[in-house]
Order: C-alpha cells, then sequence, then structure tokens
C-alpha cells in the first residue's frame, strides 16, 4: 500500500535531531527551572482571587496560569538573546545555551516570537480590554532585558513587566466592562504597587548572587546601586511591601484570616535577611528561592480569607 505524502515526510524527518533541538529550546526557557514562573504565578492568582471576590472563572485561571508560564519561557529567551555576550562573562550563566553555541540568536528570537504568539492566542479568548492591555505586557516583556544596559532599576522594570498580569487578570475577571475595571482601579493599582516591591525585593537578592560579575562586565543592577545598604534597603522593601499586602486586605475587605499569609510571610522575610547577612552568593540565592513561598503563602491567605468569608 503506497504511503500518504505526509507519511513520507514524516518518515524523512531527523527525530533524534528535533527531540535535541526541544530540548535546547526547553533549557533556553527555563522549562527546567519553574521557579520563575512560580513567582510570576503568585501574583496573577492573587489579582484572579480578588478580582472575583472568591474562586475566579475556571475559564480565566487556565487561560491566565497557562499565560504565565508562556510568557516567563517567553521573557527567558528574549532576555538569553539581550545577553548573548554578557552570559559568557558570568560564572552562573555561561553554560546557558547561546553561551555555549548550543543554540543561535536567530533561533533564541525565534522561540520568543513562538512562545508570546501562544500567549496572545490564549488572550483572545477573554475580552478586547483584555487583548488591548496585552500589547503593553508584550512591550515590557521585549524590552525589560535591554534596561540594565542604561539604568541600576531594571528590578523595577521587572516588577512592572512581571505584574502587568494584574491588571489583566482585573480586566479578564470583570468583562471588560470598563465603569467596573476602573471602580476596581484602587485595588488593582494597590496589588500592582506591591507586586513591583516584591520583584524588586527577590530580584535585588538574584543579582546580589552576580553583583561582582556584574560590576566587571558594566551590567546594572539595584544591587550594585544599594551597595554596602543592600540589606537595610531590602529590609526597607520588605516591610513597605508587607504594609502594602495589608492596605490590600482593607480594600478588598478580607476578614482577618488573610493576616496569617502576611504573617507567614514576615517571617520568611526575617529568615532572608538572617541568612544573607553575611552576603554569601549561595545564600543570596537561596533566599531568592524563598520568595515563592511568600508568594504562596499571601495566595492562601487570600483563599482562605474568602472561603471563610
Amino acid at each position: 500500500m503506497p504511503q500518504s505524502p505526509l507519511a513520507r515526510l514524516l518518515a524523512r524527518v531527523d527525530w533524534v535531531h528535533v527531540r535535541e533541538r526541544l530540548t535546547q529550546y526547553a533549557y533556553l526557557s527555563r522549562m527546567h527551572r519553574p521557579i520563575g514562573a512560580a513567582l510570576l504565578l503568585w501574583p496573577t492568582w492573587w489579582a484572579l482571587w480578588l478580582a472575583a471576590g472568591d474562586f475566579p472563572p475556571w475559564g480565566t485561571l487556565c487561560i491566565f496560569t497557562l499565560g504565565v508560564f508562556l510568557m516567563r519561557s517567553a521573557g527567558c529567551a528574549i532576555n538569553d538573546y539581550a545577553d548573548r555576550k554578557l552570559d559568557v562573562e558570568v560564572k552562573r550563566t555561561r553554560d546557558r545555551p547561546i553561551a555555549t553555541g548550543k543554540v543561535t540568536p536567530r533561533e533564541a528570537i525565534g522561540v520568543f516570537l513562538a512562545l508570546i504568539t501562544l500567549a496572545f492566542l490564549l488572550v483572545l479568548f477573554t475580552n478586547k480590554l483584555t487583548i488591548e492591555l496585552s500589547f503593553a505586557g508584550a512591550f515590557l516583556a521585549a524590552t525589560y532585558p535591554f534596561v540594565k544596559r542604561y539604568t541600576y532599576l531594571p528590578q523595577v522594570y521587572l516588577g512592572c513587566a512581571f505584574g502587568w498580569s494584574i491588571p489583566m487578570a482585573f480586566a479578564a475577571v470583570k468583562g471588560g466592562d470598563m465603569k467596573t475595571f476602573i471602580a476596581a482601579l484602587p485595588l488593582c493599582g494597590l496589588l500592582f504597587l506591591g507586586n513591583v516591591l516584591f520583584s524588586t525585593i527577590y530580584d535585588t537578592e538574584y543579582a546580589m548572587v552576580d553583583r561582582d560579575d556584574d560590576v566587571r562586565i558594566g551590567a546594572k543592577s539595584t544591587a550594585i546601586l544599594f551597595g554596602d545598604a543592600d540589606l537595610t534597603i531590602l529590609g526597607v522593601l520588605m516591610v513597605t511591601f508587607l504594609l502594602a499586602m495589608l492596605m490590600v486586605a482593607q480594600r478588598g475587605h478580607l476578614p482577618p484570616v488573610y493576616f496569617i499569609g502576611v504573617g507567614i510571610a514576615a517571617l520568611l522575610f526575617v529568615w532572608q535577611q538572617w541568612i544573607m547577612r553575611k552576603r554569601d552568593r549561595d545564600a543570596c540565592f537561596t533566599a531568592f528561592r524563598n520568595n515563592t513561598w511568600v508568594g504562596m503563602a499571601l495566595w492562601v491567605g487570600i483563599v482562605l480569607a474568602y472561603a471563610l468569608k
């Protein structure tokens, strides 16, 4: 029996090569390291629950959860493209796929475009306002990796990029109605500000790991800007972030059970400060990773607040 054209085409594919390329693309987009996606996921879920005032619609929850992983992976791809000449100079990043030559810069751009297109296709299942907001989110994600060349505040810009899912989540849950969305802006804006603080905290801890290398190669970060006052400024940011999340409780009419989550987050911050007191690289990286528990504690507090309300 003669083979169909599709069967003949598939027979000519070098599947070993395809698997090898997909593996490298997965490494490029950090699919083997979900910590970054988790740090983006928790604030997105904060927003979905607060916008809905309870468990959000299943469809919206699935769209935004998948979108988080796609956008985080897209951000990693464009970040490695932007840092392709810097990564080879930094001990922690010199094994990344572009730095080692296993993925070409052109391939990285292709992976970024493919992932961001998939994320946009998900957004098409929401509403007009959410779609319009997504363009700003795509711009922030695409431009963030280049900010560190011009300012010592790329961590703040990252907070805006990672936090853009918050107004999008409010727009999606509110059904795209502009009046309803505007009415929710005080809570939405407060949560967005809180996420900018949160992102600045954990990404500064992350930048402290590479501070010596970044100074040598001329990259900029809040870790370099803060200098010897880094732990003090981080402490101020942590307190300010927790105050913002307490104000979220007032604006969102959350019952006292929510404060359990805030209390746990505060204890985790204290522990981070303690282990980073000598500014050891491994300790700073451990503190950075610990922030996924901070985000989860606050989300659990929000979930319990609405469940027991």
